[in-house]
């Protein structure tokens, strides 16, 4: 009876699994049309662009997202985008002390007269972050908490690719219209509303190989619809009911633009350029130590095959009288 118990069980989460999965999803992501540098054992990656990506990151991103996990001393450390073999320690790199000094974290000694105040961030601090806790987070972003960024290339499927395709995912303008609606308020007079619709068949991201949907998306007030955030648009959906787009709706709306950033080192910062570089930036913090870790890896398989090698000789060179 248990047993059964247990089979029942079992097949009632997998079919409601399945029917979330039916209900909902997001497109697959991609990397940029050039593929990613850091891909496979001997990938590395494009430091220039992991520069850039902090450049965005810093103007972009840090209002809203965390990266508690990484110190201001990692982008000089062996392996970081800011490394300078003149000062090993990057405590005494100055790129990456003036990096620091641009924010002000509240201190943890008092003063003289026993109050905390604001001091300039050292290379031993932890990145600023923007709210001093998650409710101060969500009341700042209509009850949505931005998650930290620290290892969010770890934390999604998809790594980088899931934040490239996610940053340049949300519908062009092209594909974005209003409507004026009227309803009846709670004190039966007319109230008129506007919403904003996707023409989901408009969006560059279903013309190459996509079923072309055929209909609109009420997009919910103060969310964005993006086919690469997992989520369930069929109560939205205003089509073919089997065929709703892939895709949902977060509280964060289009972050880039062209020339958002002016990069320090002149690049043209088109939408999915800063995208590219902010992504290839977060996998760099999602594992600093991986250039490293890949180059120790190579040397220990070339030492592992060489020895391989070795033992292969030296077994036949010893057993060579020995009738098997």
């Amino acid at each position: 009876m248990k047993f059964m118990r247990f089979i029942s069980a079992g097949l009632g989460a997998a079919a409601l699994a399945l029917s979330a999965q039916a209900a909902g999803g997001a497109k697959h992501p991609h990397a940029p049309e050039g593929g990613w540098d850091f891909q496979g054992p001997l990938g590395e990656l494009d430091m220039d662009s992991v520069q850039r990506g902090y450049q965005v990151y810093r103007e972009v991103c840090a209002s809203c997202h965390s990266m508690r996990l990484l110190h201001y001393r990692n982008l000089g450390e062996p392996g970081g985008p800011f490394y300078d073999p003149e000062y090993p320690n990057a405590n005494d790199n100055p790129l990456v002390k003036a990096f620091a000094a641009q924010d002000e974290i509240l201190s943890t000694e008092p003063n003289d007269v026993g109050d905390y105040d604001y001091r300039p961030a050292r290379t031993s601090d932890p990145f600023k972050s923007p709210y001093p806790n998650e409710q101060a987070a969500r009341a700042a972003n209509g009850g949505a908490y931005p998650p930290d960024l620290s290892v969010i290339t770890k934390a999604r499927a998809g790594g980088a690719s899931y934040i490239y395709s996610l940053l340049v995912g949300y519908p062009e303008e092209a594909a974005i219209a209003t409507d004026t609606i009227e309803t009846e308020g709670e004190d039966g007079e007319t109230v008129t509303e506007q919403q904003t619709l996707i023409e989901v068949g408009e969006m560059a991201v279903f013309e190459h190989g996509d079923s072309h949907y055929e209909g609109e998306l009420v997009q919910p007030v103060g969310q964005y619809y993006n086919p690469y955030f997992a989520g369930d648009t069929t109560p939205q959906w205003q089509g073919d009911p089997r065929h709703a787009p892939p895709g949902g709706f977060l509280a964060m709306p289009p972050q880039l633009t062209p020339g958002r950033v002016e990069y320090l080192d002149g690049t043209e910062a088109t939408v999915s350029q800063m995208a590219e570089d902010v992504a290839a930036f977060l996998q760099w913090a999602g594992e600093p130590k991986q250039t490293q870790r890949k180059s120790t890896g190579l040397a220990a398989m070339i030492y592992l095959a060489i020895l391989a090698v070795l033992l292969w000789f030296s077994f036949h060179r010893i057993w060579r009288k020995v009738d098997h």
